[in-house]
């Protein structure tokens, strides 16, 4: 009889722990899943404030002024009991900042200029195949046919899009300013894909929580430097719809999708989060049409469904 209690015992906490863990990666899905919806967000909002005639330089000044307590606060919540910072860490912490949250940042709005956000949020997807590229380059690591195969097919949805773009611009504009558009998204993805593959390396060091809220910190004072040297302090004058726009950017689309992608990450590991973000494209290319009335072609489906497939199998592994 007590073996048998006992035995009831066993399978009752068995059941009891799938439950939780069943519970606990539903749970990461979500966040994830609402994460990656968000950050989708982000090139929408920028679509809108474009409207009211402000440009990109003071566009992501303010994104990052109302942005900028946020992530001290997340840096200063992270680092607390925390060893200080050395010189070396700092000089990290400045250059992750410049390559993966100011560059890519402000070539990502002065990209949106020119094209859709559909397409914008496709070229940016590609930025695992450029993590990849990146060892191939530093470290020589060599991709397996998988992932050649996942690249391929990715590349080949993006130039879809792009000469559907190309030959009909974007927005009325020339196929040229859609190349230019194009060019600079893509740039702004090689900067992130840099940070992802310097970044590992301080992440041990001061945990990824606390290099997201310093860097991005960083960014934050650097858009607001280059405004200030770029541009007069009127041209911060602008229409109260820009304003309220920048909240929302800096809020919603910002710092709230980092802090559900961690808890995410948390709950389900990275790779799993990463798939789950498959859904970005999809969710943008539904607010663009429904929110910036722009076009969903039969190119720009074929496109994205290569795209996804692409990196889907890229990172099946």
């Amino acid at each position: 009889m007590p073996s048998t209690v006992s035995t009831r015992k066993v399978a009752q906490a068995g059941a009891d722990g799938s439950q939780v863990a069943t519970k606990r990666v539903a749970i990461g899905l979500v966040l994830a899943s609402i994460g990656a919806v968000a950050f989708s967000g982000k090139a929408i909002i920028v679509k809108l404030a474009y409207r009211y005639g402000v440009d990109a330089v003071t566009l992501i000044m303010y994104r990052m002024l109302f942005a900028l307590p946020l992530f001290a606060a997340m840096a200063w919540w992270a680092g607390r009991g925390k060893p200080r910072l050395t010189r070396r860490d700092w000089a990290g912490v400045l250059g992750l900042g410049f390559s993966g949250y100011y560059l890519a940042s402000f070539l990502d709005f002065a990209g949106l200029v020119y094209i859709t956000a559909s397409f914008e949020r496709l070229i940016l997807y590609l930025n695992p195949t450029l993590v990849l590229l990146f060892g191939w380059l530093l470290y020589r690591y060599r991709p397996t046919r998988q992932q050649v195969l996942g690249m391929a097919v990715s590349y080949c949805g993006v130039l879809l899009v792009f000469g559907h773009e190309f030959e009909a611009g974007a927005g009325g504009s020339s196929g040229a300013a859609a190349a230019w558009g194009a060019l600079l998204c893509f740039g702004s993805a090689v900067s992130y894909a840099g940070y992802l593959v310097y970044s590992g390396e301080f992440v041990k060091r001061l945990g990824s929580l606390r290099l997201v809220g310093l860097a991005t910190s960083v960014a934050c004072l650097l858009c607001i430097l280059q405004f200030l040297l770029l541009r007069p302090l009127v041209a911060a004058q602008v229409a109260p719809q820009v304003i309220w726009l920048s909240v929302l950017n800096a809020s919603a689309c910002t710092a709230v999708p980092v802090l559900l992608v961690m808890m995410a990450i948390e709950r389900i590991g990275p790779a799993l989060a990463a798939q789950t973000g498959m859904i970005g494209p999809l969710s943008t290319i539904a607010m663009s049409v429904l929110i910036l009335g722009e076009p969903f072609t039969a190119w720009i489906a074929a496109g994205t469904v290569l795209v996804i497939a692409g990196i889907f199998v890229f990172t099946r592994r």
